[in-house]
């Protein structure tokens, strides 16, 4: 069996310990490694706070000696705003036609997908998996209320997490968090910026070092003109 390819994208602005429960999570439910890939430009949100490479930095402390997990950070050195279905489509070209990959979202923004670019070509590159709140899965009804192109796309194409390994691309499937994490990155800014000392309760040791070396997030920060200063 063609091992599979889990990837985890996002701004990591900065990562805290909800991500990497949610990338463990996965992980050892799957039997796979997880991919996090940190967006460059992410064309759905604003400037990120941290540049590219402090992201990236942060990202890497973070999982440094953790089994399983890679960052990888392709989107960086691509040109222009990070399109998910580009990434996927170099992962294709370099995994091969039959390896299956498999790009996970947060439950919510399946609502949003028919917002993406080219989104119906994620369905021909890879899976989706959608990350649920406890007691929160997707609810048909509601999905065909507010999204009907994306209810219509994804109908057919609704599988368990187990059964992503059978083909390389096409299948949706929900995976169920066992319990709800608090973490965020915009509250775990705005405490830096607020000089709250609870801040470094969500990330870790090595990246609440290098967030404080380097000043990232705090009220000057915002002000400054530095690159970790972008609103």
């Amino acid at each position: 069996m063609t091992p599979l390819v889990l990837c985890y994208g996002g701004t990591f602005d900065p990562v805290h310990t909800g991500h990497l429960a949610i990338a463990r999570a996965v992980r050892d439910a799957l039997h796979a490694d997880v991919h996090l890939i940190p967006a460059a430009d992410p064309p759905h949100k604003g400037p990120t706070h941290a540049d590219a490479e402090q992201r990236a930095r942060m990202l890497e402390l973070a999982v440094d000696g953790e089994p399983g997990l890679i960052v990888d950070t392709r989107e960086l050195r691509r040109a222009g705003p990070s399109y998910t279905v580009d990434t996927l489509r170099e992962l294709r070209a370099e995994l091969g036609p039959h390896a299956p990959i498999v790009w996970m979202v947060g439950g919510d923004s399946v609502f949003e997908l028919d917002t993406w670019n080219r989104w119906r070509q994620l369905f021909e590159l890879a899976h989706v998996l959608a990350i649920d709140r406890p007691g929160a899965p997707i609810d048909p009804a509601a999905l065909a209320a507010r999204a009907p192109a994306v209810h219509a796309e994804l109908e057919h194409r609704w599988c368990l997490p187990a059964q992503l390994h059978a083909l390389p691309a096409g299948g949706f499937a929900e995976f169920r968090l066992g319990a709800e994490r608090p973490e965020s990155s915009t509250e775990l800014r705005r405490r830096i910026a607020a000089g709250d000392p609870r801040w470094r309760e969500w990330v870790s040791p090595a990246v609440a070092a290098w967030i404080a070396d380097h000043r990232l997030y705090t009220a000057d920060a915002f002000t400054s003109g530095r690159p970790d200063g972008l609103v």
